[in-house]
């Protein structure tokens, strides 16, 4: 894909951003953080039901805990891999108390030294509360981005590094959000709905379902 046609393609999604954005709710960079950690391998709604309990009694390291891991598992338990991630977020919280003060750092290698958070969290956490100029990519931005052809990569690095690459600063924070939205609601895995895409004139995708 040329250069003018990816341009052409971010407009498009540029122009309908006021329906892309995170679907999880918080209201402080621990929250997110938090809330990004809970959403892998869940849904987002699912998230947002047990982080508005969880949320209202406990919504910094200290708070959590206090709370204990037991208390906080119950909180949580309808939510894919819960257990690992009671775990995560007890030791996650130990840290923040003990070596920054309860604050969330604003660095990648310190984020991604927390327990439970990966390359993709911490590019959601700098992107979000830091606005740092990355894109995070999931199985939704990497299946939008290689099925559309904005650009191609066998890994969620290399797909990562290419959007870097090609989308013009100015659209990067969007990107990981338009993208996930489509691939959740127009772009999904087995059956894209071609014929509701706002871009499918200029996806270079060959099996199109009209």
């Amino acid at each position: 894909m040329d250069n003018k046609k990816r341009f052409d393609i971010i407009k498009i999604f540029y122009r309908n951003k006021n329906i892309f954005n995170t679907e999880l709710i918080f209201s402080s960079s621990f929250e997110c953080l938090v809330s990004v950690i809970l959403s892998a391998k869940s849904t987002d709604i699912r998230v947002n039901q047990a982080t508005k309990k969880l949320y209202a009694i406990a919504n910094n390291p200290k708070d959590i805990l206090s709370l204990g891991l037991i208390r906080l598992t119950s909180y949580i338990n309808s939510i894919g891999l819960y257990n690992s991630k009671a775990k995560n977020i007890i030791n996650l919280c130990t840290i923040l108390v003990n070596q920054y003060q309860g604050n969330v750092p604003n660095d990648r290698i310190k984020l991604e030294r927390l327990p439970g958070v990966g390359r993709k969290t911490a590019n959601v956490v700098l992107n979000l509360i830091f606005n740092w100029s990355t894109i995070a990519v999931d199985t939704h931005v990497f299946r939008v981005s290689n099925r559309i052809g904005i650009v191609t990569g066998k890994t969620v690095l290399e797909v990562e590094r290419k959007l870097l690459s090609y989308i013009p600063m100015y659209f990067i924070e969007y990107v990981h959000y338009w993208f996930i939205h489509h691939g959740r609601y127009v772009c999904i895995a087995r059956k894209p709905k071609c014929n509701i895409c706002c871009v499918r004139c200029l996806c270079e995708f060959n099996n199109k379902i009209i």
